[in-house]
């Protein structure tokens, strides 16, 4: 295996692991999917299709128990309300702090496990999907060019300079990760994206609206939304 892709089932990590495919070929990719107690498991359904599309090796880790006193508003465990509103309007009331649906270090402790496993299985590289959108404001800090940096040094150092970390978007925004998987032909019908695990998606949370903007950015209907 040459490249490790963290997989989550949404555009973003759809788009990596395209991109990955392209780089190094499907039997030199790694997807891994990570289930950390959300409330429903809708992405990791949308993974196991998307993975089975590609024809990619694919593994699942499961992390729940370590956000099991987190009150993050995505996760099984709390009572928190998620937010129907867009991340600008929910970080006017954060005072500086990320939003309710940050889950605390998740890509610091994604990236930590998925180093372990990508040098166990004689990997190189690790992809994920973070992008200046959601880094912005500090709603996602662990989505930051700043935190990728500081990660990517830390697993460069940590693995004796096998691993390093690739994070091709964390200085684009969403339209334009998407403009690059529709140029490599990603399966976004497969993909998904909301917070809610409803059989469609809600059309109201902050990542349904932050991937309706970047679809009609690019002049194209969602494909998960044309069967409706």
């Amino acid at each position: 295996m040459k490249a490790l892709v963290l997989f989550s089932g949404g555009v973003d990590s759809t788009t990596c692991l395209g991109m990955a495919i392209k780089k190094y070929g499907v039997s030199e990719v790694l997807a891994l999917s990570i289930f950390y107690g959300q409330t429903h498991k809708k992405e990791i359904e949308a993974a196991k299709k998307i993975a089975k599309y590609y024809d990619v090796a694919f593994k699942q880790l499961d992390l729940s128990l370590i956000f099991s006193d987190s009150d993050c508003s995505l996760l099984s465990g709390s009572d928190e309300a998620i937010p129907k509103e867009s991340y600008a309007q929910q970080l006017l009331h954060t005072n500086g702090k990320p939003v309710s649906t940050y889950v605390p270090f998740r890509n610091g402790l994604f990236l930590s496990s998925a180093a372990s496993m990508a040098l166990s299985n004689g990997c190189e590289v690790i992809y994920y999907g973070a992008h200046s959108d959601d880094a912005a404001g500090n709603a996602y800090p662990d989505c930051s060019n700043e935190f990728n940096l500081a990660m990517n040094q830390a697993v460069y150092l940590g693995s004796g300079k096998q691993l390093t970390i690739e994070a091709p978007f964390v200085n684009l925004n969403k339209a334009q990760v998407i403009k690059t998987g529709l140029e490599l032909g990603v399966p976004y019908e497969l993909t998904w994206s909301c917070y809610e695990g409803g059989e469609v998606p809600c059309g109201v949370c902050g990542t349904c609206r932050d991937r309706a903007a970047a679809f009609e950015a690019n002049g194209v209907v969602d494909p998960a939304l044309k069967g409706e």
